[in-house]
C-alpha cells in the first residue's frame, strides 16, 4: 500500500467557483481545481503523493492518517 492510500481524497463542486475542488484533509490545505471531475482527482492523486515526498525529504513525519475512518458512511447518517 503506498503511504498516499492513508489519506482521504475529496473532489467536490464547488458553486462558489463554479468547478470541482480536490483536497486531502489532514495532509493539504487547498488543493487543486478544474472543469472535469475526473481530472482534478488524478491531479489530487499527485499532488499528495508529492507532499508526502516534500515531508519525507524535509525529515518531517506525516501527519495522521484520514483514511480507514469509514468516513463516506458517516457522512451519509449526517444529511
Amino acid at each position: 500500500m503506498k503511504d498516499s492510500a492513508r489519506y482521504v481524497k475529496i473532489v467536490e463542486w464547488s458553486e462558489d467557483d463554479q468547478c470541482y475542488v480536490g483536497s486531502a484533509p489532514g495532509l493539504i490545505f487547498g488543493g487543486c481545481h478544474g472543469d472535469d471531475e475526473r481530472q482534478v482527482f488524478e491531479e489530487l492523486c499527485q499532488v499528495v503523493d508529492e507532499v508526502i515526498e516534500l515531508f519525507r525529504a524535509g525529515g518531517k513525519p506525516l501527519p495522521p492518517a484520514t483514511s480507514g475512518y469509514d468516513l463516506a458512511n458517516r457522512l451519509e447518517t449526517l444529511v
